[in-house]
């Protein structure tokens, strides 16, 4: 059971309850790839995902996560809601708070919003993206998909590639990743790689082989552009060939390394073709697991209530 109402950030979850949701979900994903879609654990709960952002994966994962449990889902948008003719978010979670939702899943720009938004409402809150801040459920499928593949997140090296600056996928999987025992090595121009990332337990380093090197996954994110100013580096081009994932880079990983991204990928920016769609990709397995463990958030956030 986790101690918290709402999953703002994996900063605020303790290893038990990291574990707690893995272990979940490592049953929700072996009842996804029996074909299994329909579960009675959300019976009676209402969901409603309140997206403030553009998202495929996430909106939709939690969608089908609920929807396989047996809730009722009603999807937001900003564009087609109240905000646009000036409601406030307090204001908008209050409404939702008074149609009795259940859970509400939110992404939004600005870091902080979700927090905001579970003090105000008794609806349980899921943060699925807040600006620049944490994105926890992809850092638990991230975990989901390394746990399925090594057994255990102890000891393993994680090397993260990219856009740090601007993502808050890096610092959730960072948090989660030394919480549960392993190492993460970091790695990107210098205009992307913020200030006191080190003092939040990475190792940064100065070459992409290093920070590459022994690394049992390697992980690329997706350059930002819509969050960053022009001048970051000079090309997407250059940026490829410098701080890229391609062939040559995995050689320094452990033989097998996984290669995994968050998505969507700039084929060609972050990851190469050849790496995306080889062997040791797990990229379409993270989408999976992606279902398993948003699954596993909303069953556990209810499961007292049940």
């Amino acid at each position: 059971m986790l101690k918290h109402k709402d999953v703002l950030g994996l900063y605020d979850l303790s290893a038990e309850e990291i574990d707690e949701i893995l272990t979940v979900g490592m049953s929700m994903k072996k009842l996804l790839k029996q074909n299994i879609k329909k579960l009675p654990h959300l019976q009676g709960k209402s969901v409603t995902t309140l997206f403030y952002e553009n998202s495929t994966r996430t909106r939709c994962s939690f969608e089908l996560a609920a929807k396989y449990m047996g809730a009722h889902v009603v999807n937001i948008t900003a564009e087609s809601s109240s905000v646009k003719k000036g409601e406030t978010l307090v204001d908008t979670g209050k409404t939702l708070d008074a149609m009795k939702n259940d859970i509400i899943v939110i992404r939004h720009p600005m870091g902080g919003a979700p927090r905001l938004l579970a003090k105000t409402v008794k609806a349980h809150v899921v943060n699925a993206g807040d600006g620049m801040n944490e994105h926890p459920s992809q850092a638990l499928l991230d975990m989901l998909t390394m746990r399925e593949n090594f057994g255990s997140l102890e000891g393993l090296k994680v090397a993260i590639l990219g856009d740090i600056s601007h993502s808050r996928v890096a610092k959730s999987d960072l948090f989660g990743l030394k919480k549960m025992g392993a190492e993460v090595t970091m790695y990107a121009p210098r205009t992307l790689l913020p200030t006191g990332i080190d003092r939040m337990g990475a190792k940064v380093c100065s070459s992409r082989e290093e920070a590459v090197e022994g690394a049992d996954v390697v992980m690329g994110l997706r350059i930002q552009l819509e969050r960053q100013h022009a001048g970051n580096f000079p090309s997407l081009g250059e940026y490829a060939k410098y701080y890229g994932a391609n062939e040559q880079t995995m050689r320094y990983a452990k033989p097998g390394a996984l290669v995994m991204h968050p998505g969507p990928v700039n084929r060609g920016v972050e990851l190469t073709s050849a790496l995306i769609d080889g062997d040791t990709s797990r990229i379409e397995e993270q989408v999976l697991s992606g279902i398993a463990v948003r699954m596993a958030i909303l069953f556990l956030l209810t499961k007292e209530e049940i």
